[in-house]
């Protein structure tokens, strides 16, 4: 979940909104690779999850940090929530899911190295205090009422939202985890290009990363339940976006759909107000309720803009959101096959060639069919193991022809277009077979 935006000024005219998008626009070489992963810490002693305060808990991670790596403090209230350090930053998740968003950086190289210094840091504190940390889509056994609760006004405002909205949204918060990666456009046409493709092919990404089979101590019935919990979640923000394969489409199209989703709150002085199922066009024309007479500023927006959750979304650069988190290779794989989609042209191109005669159907169909069935799924006649070899072969084209050596990056994916199996699969297995119907190996089996 994002940090309270700050920066920009009052918003005079709606063609500020278009503006404010386009200002994220940048030359090829400025371009730049932000990845951010989400996991599960847990008790070794126990297997219960890591609580935010006391001896082994999230708050002791935090001063950690701050001690021994010079990570700042991020504050709300009384409460800290979040470190910043050179770019990066740490953050909570509803239920305790512990958050590196990286910086923006150059290669892949670099994100596997930034990754990995992050994990030994956080490893060398916890190891001795009985902490560790699963990569895996969605907590396996614990139920809803044993999930810590963060000290952050905007969930509380969320979680009872969720709960009217939709039949899923509290297990997304406080049960599920990702990898995702953020990436930048040159122009209002690059965007579009670079958003359709990333939508249509969410659906291979889910089935690629999918490590989610199981929920509440048993087999759900998917190969990535987090994928399905975001499918009953709140359709008014989430989904994949049919209007965004109209002509039309643009920076000011997709300004228009986050308009009209409903609010959650405003950020004002530290605090969360809350303005549940409001409209930000009656907050443009300064008439909404929870602050009548005022009129929003362009970090409001920015603010709103983080509570839409497509499974490719648009803010200053795009984010691809489709993805179940996993091991330290899959948290590298992820940016690794989008960037090689994403940032070569050619590739880029191809990827467009490769999805652009597939229908709202069988784009809606596919992302249901990678959530139950990972790879072996299929929809309006396409499979997904074919159509995950062929974006996988792109994105290696892709990573070569950036002439950085980052192809190595995709072997995991290589692998599973070749054996059809992923993560979920390999779980079941041994679930059904060496583990004897225990889950109890997975604690250790899913942590870095």
């Amino acid at each position: 979940m994002s940090i309270p935006q700050s920066g920009g000024g009052p918003i005079e005219s709606f063609a500020q909104l278009a503006a404010y998008m386009a200002s994220g626009s940048k030359p090829k070489d400025q371009w730049r690779i932000g990845t951010e992963h989400e996991k599960f810490g847990w008790l070794t002693d126990t297997r219960a999850p890591l609580p935010y305060a006391g001896a082994r808990s999230i708050s002791v991670l935090f001063d950690e940090l701050a001690t021994r790596y010079g990570w700042e403090p991020v504050r709300e209230g009384n409460n800290v929530i979040g470190m910043t350090r050179n770019g990066a930053n740490i953050s909570l998740e509803p239920g305790g899911q512990f958050e590196l968003s990286g910086a923006p950086l150059v290669s892949i190289h670099d994100i596997e190295a930034e990754t990995r210094e992050h994990l030994d840091e956080v490893k060398s504190i916890a190891d001795p205090l009985g902490i560790k940390f699963m990569g895996i889509g969605a907590a396996p056994v614990w139920s809803h009422s044993e999930m810590p609760v963060m000290p952050k006004g905007r969930y509380r405002l969320m979680t009872d939202y969720m709960g009217r909205v939709g039949t899923h949204g509290t297990q997304m918060m406080y049960r599920t985890s990702t990898v995702q990666v953020n990436l930048d456009y040159a122009s209002e046409a690059d965007m579009v290009k670079k958003l359709r493709v990333a939508l249509a092919l969410q659906p291979v990404a889910t089935a690629l990363f999918a490590s989610s089979p199981f929920f509440d101590g048993k087999v759900n019935g998917h190969k990535s339940w987090r994928s399905r919990i975001w499918r009953g979640l709140d359709d008014s923000r989430t989904g994949m976006l049919p209007f965004a394969f109209e002509d039309g489409m643009g920076f000011q199209r997709y300004i228009d759909w986050v308009l009209d989703v409903p609010m959650y709150f405003v950020y004002r002085d530290g605090k969360y107000i809350n303005a549940l199922g409001q409209s930000f066009r009656d907050f443009l024309a300064g008439k909404l309720p929870a602050l009548p007479g005022e009129k929003p500023t362009l970090s409001d927006f920015a603010d709103h803009m983080t509570t839409v959750f497509p499974e490719a979304r648009v803010k200053k650069y795009i984010e691809m959101r489709g993805a179940d988190c996993g091991d330290f290779a899959h948290v590298v794989g992820l940016p690794a096959f989008w960037v090689g989609l994403m940032y070569d042209q050619g590739a880029l191109d191809a990827a467009w060639d490769l999805v652009k005669g597939l229908d709202t159907e069988t784009r809606e169909g596919l992302r249901v069919a990678a959530s139950v069935a990972g790879l072996q799924g299929e929809a309006g006649g396409v499979k997904l193991i074919d159509l995950a070899r062929a974006s996988v072969a792109l994105s290696q084209a892709g990573l070569a022809a950036r002439g950085l050596g980052e192809e190595r990056h995709l072997a995991p994916l290589v692998e599973h277009v070749a054996t059809g199996e992923v993560q979920a699969d390999r779980w079941l297995q041994l679930y059904h077979g060496a583990w004897g119907g225990d889950l109890t190996p997975i604690y250790e089996a899913s942590s870095f």
